[in-house]
């Protein structure tokens, strides 16, 4: 008989008991340690947690929010995989520290939004106007590029290829708006000084917010899925592929699209 608290989730194709990573605990269980954000990352592992567990494997989570020393721990050995980020982004951290981790599996998209307390539609923008955006490389680019497809600005050509951008690869404006690059942590603590402003839907959710969503990235070929992010040579573990298997099951496709209501999209 199916336990009725394990999600659907075929894991027999994985020998956990070849994995090199972590340790065997009390209970028989191998225990690999990770960093992921709390939401949805830690949700969807603690979702796929029974099914885990049924195969001997437990992750245990160090901590449930990612900070500046996340890849480097990842890099180190210090944590056996981080999941909080999409590739774009930890490939550009790889080129600037001289890492190597690399994608163990694309698991879901957080399409980036343009939310605002002050308007229900992007056909109020107007001139003057002052947006709040991400100062990030990667995410700048996605909110700059969601700005180019409600036709307020227009983009240099380039940034398509390199999927990078600031407010330099502005090119016209076709709304005279402002645009302030701020820290990702610092846009909703502050988004009451804008008159909209553009967040990943993970900040959002995390943060219970409730401001109108005015315009979204599509989920539909997006090169931004978060990944499980493991250091070169682990990404054949058995242990990070029973985890990335579970993750990107139809069970937790499910769950994404049940829970989080388009604000999370399973990858492809």
């Amino acid at each position: 008989m199916t336990d009725p608290q394990v999600p659907d989730i075929d894991l027999s194709a994985y020998d956990i008991s070849q994995s090199k990573l972590g340790t065997v605990n009390s209970d028989g269980l191998r225990e690999i340690t990770a960093i992921a954000d709390l939401t949805p990352h830690s949700e969807l592992l603690e979702y796929v947690e029974p099914a885990l567990e049924a195969a001997g494997l437990k992750v245990v989570l160090v901590a449930t929010a990612a900070d500046a020393t996340t890849l480097e721990k990842t890099q180190n050995g210090e944590i056996d995989f981080n999941f909080y980020a999409h590739w774009p982004y930890v490939n550009d951290q790889n080129e600037t520290n001289g890492f190597t981790i690399v994608n163990a599996g694309d698991i879901h998209v957080e399409p980036i939004r343009a939310y605002s307390d002050k308007y229900t539609s992007a056909d109020e923008i107007q001139d003057g106007d002052v947006v709040a955006i991400p100062n990030d490389a990667t995410n700048e680019y996605r909110a700059l590029k969601i700005l180019e497809d409600q036709g307020l600005i227009t983009l240099d050509d380039s940034t398509d290829s390199t999927l990078s951008a600031t407010v330099d690869s502005i090119v016209s404006y076709e709304k005279q708006i402002e645009i302030v690059e701020l820290d990702s942590a610092q846009i909703i603590p502050t988004k009451d000084d804008f008159d909209f402003f553009i967040t990943n839907t993970n900040k959002a959710l995390e943060a219970g917010i409730t401001s109108n969503v005015l315009f979204s990235e599509s989920g539909e070929n997006n090169p931004f899925a978060n990944i499980i992010a493991v250091a070169q040579g682990n990404e054949n573990d058995p242990a990070i592929l029973a985890v990335v298997a579970a993750l990107r099951s139809d069970a937790v496709k499910k769950f994404i699209e049940e829970k989080y209501n388009g604000a999370v999209i399973p990858a492809e």
